[in-house]
Parts: structure tokens; C-alpha cells; sequence
């Protein structure tokens, strides 16, 4: 049997869909079977929450008097870039001020959050822009626009960081102890939400998805996307593999689901919750949807010299499952493991938007163009 997109809205209106969370449709394949979840289910929703260094604010601040071409900019002492047009700024998640742990993914934070951040700017004065300097507060209700953009998110698995020398590594998954000791990784498994759709087939340029507490839509690949990773029997990727490029009004998210963070001997970055709704067509992606941490691998790689070195180099594949148990083996070896990322906000953000599709105040969205391999 196969049901189709505008198929699943009616029933999402007249109220007679049936909506679960992906780990409450992974229970559903176990107990029930494939065929039954077909039949059943109608849409599967996803969640992740965890550091997207590639993220930004777009923001054009409107135009003061006299007008202003800005040439160089800070919020709140964190660089912004201008080369854009006169009062447009792009604040990349991962700009950071000299002192203190503070960047651009805390002053996303503090505006989506209603606080104000200060604008320092400065322009060379033309006769269309004549202001050469600008200082002044600015809040997400005194700008003209406010917009998240991400140029690649929600990675499709992604690797498992440890440390195989003999001195302390750190890294943008987090501090490695020497000696094979420690694991950290990012991702929420089985409610990934690109692991559970793994061939694209319902994920792509136009999906409306849940963005930061609000709404979004993907725009396109992300970068450093492929398409045509390998992959397991099940076909997940058991390695990086796909991204998306996303994009949402800030003034429509919330702190809860969008954090500055200071990640120790990285750098700043930004936490960002992500939630999209699988529409479960037909047998196969009731069988994709119904994937557990048990069916996913993820590689392990050595960052103190693999990683950096680029060589390709994979000391082997663990399962979400034994990375959330706390403990893998890697090379005979036992390692405790630890998270990036937050599993606990990605079954949230899957609930959330659960009760958004049954409250009948979110539709499903076919993509106008399928992410293919770059």
C-alpha cells in the first residue's frame, strides 16, 4: 500500500492521522511489524539538539538618520561580517570577541531571548551614506529583519572522536583524554532526523521543518553533503553523509532550542534544535522510520592524529546504542562515552512537533527537489 503527501494532510485536518515520535515508531516496527506501521502510522516525527558551528544571523538592522553603509560592525563586541549592503550584517555563529567565552551564537541567544546587544559600527561616508559612525541597542523588535541560517545541519551520522596519544586533545567533541579513555560523539540516534529518512526520498529543498522553537524550511543541500556514503545493510550511512541547509525567522524561536555555547579549547558555537516530519509513504520508509540505535553505526576516528591528517584512517564502527549505554570497545579496549549533543532535547523537540501536526497546526511539505550527491 502507498499513501501520498496531500493524502496525509487531509487526514492531519480532518483529524484522523496518526502521528508518533521515531522512537515510539520504533517500538511500533518491533511489536507490530513493517507492514502494520505502514498501514497505521502517517507521519514520524524527529528531533537533534546539539552544537551546528555552521549557523548564522542575517539581520538588517533598517536604516538610521542620516543613513549608514556599514563597513565594519559588532553585537556586542563579536565581529560581524559586512560585505553585503548598507545596514545587512551576517553574524556567524562561531565569531568570537577577544575576551571572555562569549560569540555569535550568544548573541543569537541573548536576542531570541528579547534582550537587547549593542551595535558599534562604522561606514566611509558616501553621498547616498553619509554616516560614518553608529552606535546604539538593537532588539529583535527595533530591526527590519532576523533571520537563522544554516549552511550545513543535521549531519547524517557523524564520527566518534577518541584520542589514541599520550597527552590531553581538545576538540569540537569535546575534551579527549589520552590513552583511548574517553569517546565523545553528537547525534540522537534513532530520532536523527536524516537517519531515518537515509535515501532523501521525503527530505529536501521547500521541507517545512521545525527550526530553534519555531518554524523553517530546508533550502538546499548542506555543505559537505553527499548522498552516496557507505553504508549498512539497512541503508544508514555509517559514516558523515548527508546535510541540509536551513532557514527560519528568529522571531519566531526560542532560547529553549537555540543555546550559545563555549565549547573548552574550540571556540564558541550554537545549539540548535531541529525537528522534521517524515510522512511515511509506503512500506520502505516505515522500515527506514523504524531504525533503533542498535541499527546505527557510527565510525570511530583518532583525533589527535586520523582527524587532523585527514587520512581517511577509521579505528572501527559502534552502535548508538553502546555509545548511550556509556561504554564501547575500541581496539579490544573499554572507553566510557559522552554526548554533545542532547538526546533528551531531541525526543522534545520530536514530541513538540508531534503536537503541533495533531493540533492540526503544521502540514506536511513535499520537497520541490531532492538533495542529490555533491
Amino acid at each position: 500500500m502507498s499513501k501520498s503527501v496531500e493524502e496525509i494532510n487531509r487526514k492531519i485536518q480532518n483529524g484522523s492521522a496518526v502521528i508518533v515520535t521515531a522512537g515510539e515508531m520504533t517500538s511500533f516496527v518491533r511489536e507490530q511489524g513493517v507492514k502494520e506501521a505502514a498501514r497505521r502510522v502517517d507521519v514520524v516525527t524527529t528531533g537533534t539538539f546539539g552544537p551546528m558551528c555552521s549557523s548564522g544571523l542575517l539581520i538588517n538592522t533598517g536604516h538610521s538618520s542620516p543613513r549608514i553603509n556599514f563597513k565594519e560592525a559588532t553585537l556586542n563586541g563579536v565581529p560581524a561580517y559586512c560585505g553585503i549592503a548598507a545596514v545587512d550584517l551576517f553574524l556567524g555563529a562561531t565569531a568570537q570577541r577577544e575576551t571572555l567565552r562569549y560569540g555569535g551564537g550568544h548573541v543569537i541567544e541573548d536576542l531570541v531571548s528579547g534582550r537587547s546587544v549593542f551595535l558599534d559600527a562604522a561606514g566611509h561616508g558616501t553621498d547616498c551614506y553619509p554616516k560614518r559612525k553608529l552606535s546604539s541597542s538593537i532588539d529583535l523588535s527595533s530591526v527590519s529583519s532576523a533571520e537563522l541560517t544554516n549552511f550545513r545541519n543535521s549531519y547524517q551520522n557523524y564520527n566518534v572522536a577518541v584520542n589514541g596519544s599520550n597527552r590531553e586533545i581538545r576538540t569540537y567533541l569535546g575534551v579527549l583524554k589520552p590513552n583511548l579513555v574517553n569517546a565523545g560523539f553528537s547525534c540522537s540516534g534513532e530520532f536523527s532526523p536524516l537517519i531515518n529518512d537515509p535515501y532523501f526520498r521525503t527530505i529536501g529543498t521547500g521541507t517545512k521543518i521545525f527550526l530553534g522553537g519555531g518554524t523553517g524550511w530546508i533550502t538546499g543541500a548542506g555543505t559537505q553533503h553527499s548522498s552516496n556514503p557507505e553504508r549498512g545493510p539497512n541503508g544508514v550511512p555509517i559514516e558523515g553523509a548527508g546535510t541540509i541547509s536551513v532557514r527560519g525567522d528568529l522571531r519566531g524561536m526560542n532560547s529553549t532550542f537555540l543555546r550559545g555555547v563555549w565549547i573548552s579549547g574550540y571556540g564558541v558555537s550554537l545549539c540548535v534544535g531541529v525537528g522534521i516530519p517524515i510522512p511515511i509513504l509506503d512500506e520502505e520508509m516505515a522500515g527506514f522510520t523504524g531504525v533503533s540505535d542498535d541499527d546505527i553505526l557510527a565510525p570511530v576516528v583518532d583525533y589527535s592524529c586520523d582527524y587532523p591528517e585527514n587520512n581517511g584512517i577509521i579505528l572501527g564502527h559502534v552502535s548508538y546504542k553502546d555509545l548511550y549505554s556509556g561504554e564501547i570497545t575500541v581496539q579490544g579496549k573499554l572507553v566510557k562515552s559522552f554526548s554533545l549533543s542532547s538526546r533528551k532535547k531531541g525526543e522534545e523537540i520530536a514530541g513538540e512537533l508531534k503536537n503541533w501536526i495533531e493540533k492540526k497546526e503544521f502540514l506536511i511539505t513535499s520537497p520541490t527537489e531532492v538533495l542529490a550527491a555533491v
